[in-house]
């Protein structure tokens, strides 16, 4: 079976208050599902929530360790985004206890449950040195990419002078198109550690973690819906389905199939993100066969011009020393734009997800 048996109501009791909250109720509801073959991997992170906890990278195998399908959802690739994806994890886990659903013959469910532990903990969107793990999946032996509209702006971008900051957007967006100030501003760039989507120097502990997990489960070999779990552009309280996959491939034919006409492509313009370098999506198509695809499911919250004060705040406070009252004060900003306090979103959230997992399983099951 592949689908819901009823409908089930939704309880947004799901969405934890922080990372550690988030981790506890992963791993007791994982002591419930004696009836489904289980196995849990943690992935220590090089340093510590604020309190000095440890923080890990838990991942979890429902299911058939020899499935040739696998259902892979990721959460907390960007760590403030991990409330998101706790819940969903936590709310199919859930379901599957419950029976409402069931995992379907021969496909097994690969849980990742905070990519960035760290950015998690400290409701930063980046790992502790900075990094952003979508930016980090390329190449590091080879000459890193350029980002020039990056360079041009970085100034001010850092400026604390906002009328002075927006003008210059403002002069950058009318010279070369809307597009183009955002790839300059988030497209990914590998020249200034404090700044914002920094693709970093070396592969950074969420990339590690994936390309382990990758070999350990040989998920080459299988055919795998992958899910990345996302908030903080488009459309409030939409999901939106976007695809990477190069045009016309067979990533986009596969995501068209199990995910109908809502699926966008920013490399074709069709979606509230534009194209982005050092994604870890590519890492996941490098494994893929033809039966595969890897998508991103975003979850609006407010624009994308606030999006990028709150975060270019964030890289300002954390480019200073000895402000962590400042700091801690603005987390509760980046808080809100990625993770809103409102019943009303995060009930979209958890029934949009519900709907598209539910197409993943039945578009894996028709392989």
């Amino acid at each position: 079976m592949s689908s819901y048996l009823t409908y089930t109501p939704i309880n947004t009791d799901v969405f934890p208050n922080n990372y550690a909250i988030a981790r506890q109720r992963l791993l007791t509801l994982a002591e419930l599902m004696a009836f489904v073959e289980i196995q849990h991997k943690a992935y220590p992170c090089p340093s510590n929530a604020p309190d000095g906890e440890l923080l890990y990278t838990d991942t979890l195998w429902l299911g058939n360790k020899n499935a040739s399908r696998v259902l892979v959802l990721l959460a907390g690739t960007h760590g403030v985004e991990g409330f998101i994806g706790s819940a969903v994890e936590l709310d199919h886990i859930g379901l599957i206890i419950n029976g409402h659903l069931a995992i379907p013959t021969n496909t097994a469910v690969l849980l990742v449950h905070a990519l960035t532990p760290w950015g998690y903990a400290w409701l930063r969107r980046c790992d502790e040195d900075g990094v952003d793990l979508n930016r980090n999946a390329v190449d590091f032996f080879k000459p890193l990419p350029e980002n020039s509209g990056y360079g041009s702006l970085r100034s001010a971008l850092f400026s604390k002078d906002k009328t002075q900051r927006q003008a210059a957007l403002s002069e950058f967006e009318s010279q070369q198109g809307r597009s183009a100030l955002e790839i300059a501003i988030s497209g990914g760039q590998y020249a200034d550690p404090v700044g914002p989507f920094y693709g970093g120097k070396s592969p950074s502990h969420g990339r590690l973690v994936t390309e382990d997990l990758m070999q350990q489960y040989t998920l080459h070999e299988r055919d795998l819906a992958v899910i990345d779990l996302h908030s903080g552009l488009g459309p409030y309280g939409y999901g939106e389905i976007i695809c990477d996959h190069p045009s016309n491939s067979p990533g986009v034919r596969v995501a068209h199939d199990w995910y109908g006409d809502s699926v966008t492509l920013p490399a074709l313009g069709t979606s509230s993100s534009v194209p982005k370098i050092g994604l870890m999506d590519y890492v996941w198509h490098g494994i893929m066969n033809s039966r595969s695809c890897h998508v991103t499911l975003e979850f609006g919250t407010y624009s994308t011009d606030q999006l990028f004060a709150v975060l270019l705040k964030d890289h300002q406070l954390w480019a200073q020393k000895d402000n962590n009252s400042a700091r801690m004060e603005h987390s509760k900003h980046m808080r809100q734009h990625f993770y809103p306090d409102d019943e009303a979103w995060k009930a979209l959230v958890l029934f949009r997800a519900r709907q598209v997992i539910a197409q993943a399983l039945r578009g894996l099951s028709a392989c």
